[in-house]
């Protein structure tokens, strides 16, 4: 038996070796579906999506910008819903399952090109690494934007050995698409400029720099006069990344974490602290989200290979570091950071770690085992979900659309009831204690709120407005949401 095991495990390393492209986009294929079927309910951000979709199919493009101020992705839905004929949701799930498996082949064959030696590795680390792979069951725009990034990467790779303004014209265009999913793919223009500008000053290379630098120039210029710098992203945007505008947002942050200090002394370093701060949760979160790959690195001898992932990969590592300043800005004017943004970064140090895992094997090759199959475990536990789900949602809004007319005013606590009792996704503008409040009680016929229905501060409020619990529905864990009305 162990060694049927044995021949087993050398036949799919042959096979990942010789096919890592191929194994990389069809396992990716695998993992989505095994995610996708194990989902109970759309995540807050998918409703919003698919809404805003429903939305353009019923009453045109234009309606699009009023749920939300970048909806490319839900105009590609409606779009492939009109042309497919496919439902909104399940349009959604093929999509990002196609951008996953897109994602992952790319980044594989990038490697392939490069070290051809490692490309098993990156395959196993491209599919595993709870970065990207944790989101698998969720319908995000960071699947385009993850997908259009790698493209724009692949293609520089080979623009890089072949040349031609072709190549350098799709790169751009690879940009402008991830653009639509999330305007930061904009940073891989300056990343890529960075990467080229030594070519300027290379009489036989010149023409390359020319043929990358002369269409973001013609870019600009086109954008600025079809006013596209002019929308309320781009000014969000520009607002983020504006000198003082980042200076006066840390110097808030620095004084108001000041004045949390007892010691005077601490509070003169409050700046540093805040800073250094923001740059370790950064940091740790980026360890965290390489999962078991974290482990080659434990070894100071192991960051050797960063020096190669300059050498063979600097638009990878041009795009990594302008991307952890486009973080840091973020953390500075926004005050929070999840790994759902974190992730591309993990993303583009993909050759990295995989420079890293070999080296390891190499190294360790009984270690690597341990590691391959904590490897595998983790890639399993990315998309099997032993959560209980939030089914109460769907079955509270199910009842609601067949119990309740339409018309009727209703609060919900969370804006996926809504959106599955068919009234579209609805982010309440009140908090509980508001809405059940004196002042706005009255506004609504129905609530629908999570809780046990025990609580003495909702026994005395039915009382006090002549209202009951109508039904309860409960997941299997018990989280409740009631139906409140007369």
């Amino acid at each position: 038996m162990k060694g049927t095991d044995s021949k087993w495990a050398v036949k799919a390393a042959q096979v990942i070796n010789e096919r890592p492209v191929s194994v990389a986009f069809w396992t990716s294929i695998l993992l989505s579906l095994i995610a996708v079927s194990g989902t109970a309910t759309v995540g807050r951000d998918a409703a919003l999506y698919i809404d805003t979709a429903q939305q353009v199919v019923e009453h045109g493009p234009d309606v699009a910008w009023l749920h939300f101020d970048w909806p490319w992705f839900s105009i590609l839905l409606a779009l492939t819903h009109r042309f497919v004929h496919l439902p909104l949701e399940l349009s959604a799930y093929i999509w990002c399952g196609l951008f996953f498996a897109g994602t992952s082949a790319l980044m594989v064959d990038c490697v392939r090109r490069r070290s051809p030696e490692i490309a098993g590795w990156a395959c196993l680390v491209v599919l595993a690494m709870p970065a990207v792979n944790a989101f698998r069951n969720d319908i995000i725009r960071e699947c385009g934007f993850w997908f259009f990034c790698t493209l724009t990467l692949w293609l520089a790779l080979r623009w890089q050995d072949r040349g031609g303004w072709l190549r350098a014209i799709l790169i751009h265009l690879a940009i402008v698409f991830a653009a639509l999913f999330r305007l930061e793919a904009l940073l891989l223009l300056p990343a890529l400029g960075l990467w080229q500008l030594p070519n300027l000053w290379s009489s036989e290379r010149r023409m390359q720099f020319v043929q990358f630098a002369l269409l973001p120039v013609l870019g600009l210029v086109a954008a600025s006069a079809w006013g596209v710098f002019m929308s309320a992203r781009f000014m969000v945007y520009l607002d983020m990344i504006a000198p003082h505008s980042v200076y006066a947002s840390f110097q808030m942050l620095s004084e108001q974490f000041a004045n949390s200090l007892i010691n005077k002394y601490s509070q003169d370093e409050a700046g540093r602290i805040v800073f250094f701060g923001m740059l370790a949760a950064l940091v740790i979160g980026f360890v965290k989200l390489m999962g078991p790959f974290a482990v080659p690195f434990v070894l100071r001898r192991n960051w050797a290979v960063l020096g190669t992932y300059w050498r063979d990969y600097r638009p990878f590592a041009w795009a990594a570091l302008l991307y952890l300043v486009v973080l840091i800005l973020f953390f500075i004017k926004q005050q929070f950071m999840n790994t759902r943004y974190l992730s591309f970064l993990n993303l583009a140090c993909v050759p990295a770690l995989a420079l890293a895992l070999a080296a390891f094997a190499r190294q360790f090759p009984r270690w690597t085992k341990a590691v391959v199959v904590v490897a595998l475990l983790v890639m399993l536990s990315n998309v099997i979900s032993t959560g209980a789900g939030k089914t109460h949602y769907v079955a509270a809004g199910r009842w609601m659309s067949t119990h309740v007319e339409r018309d009727a005013a209703a609060w919900f606590e969370d804006g996926r009831i809504s959106y599955y009792a068919g009234r579209g996704y609805v982010v309440p503008e009140l908090t509980r204690e508001q809405a059940m409040s004196p002042q706005y009680a009255g506004n609504y016929r129905y609530f629908l709120i999570e809780g046990k229905g025990d609580e003495p501060w909702l026994q005395a409020w039915l009382v006090a407005h002549k209202m009951r619990i109508i039904e309860r529905f409960a997941n299997r864990k018990g989280a409740t949401i009631l139906v409140i009305g007369p």
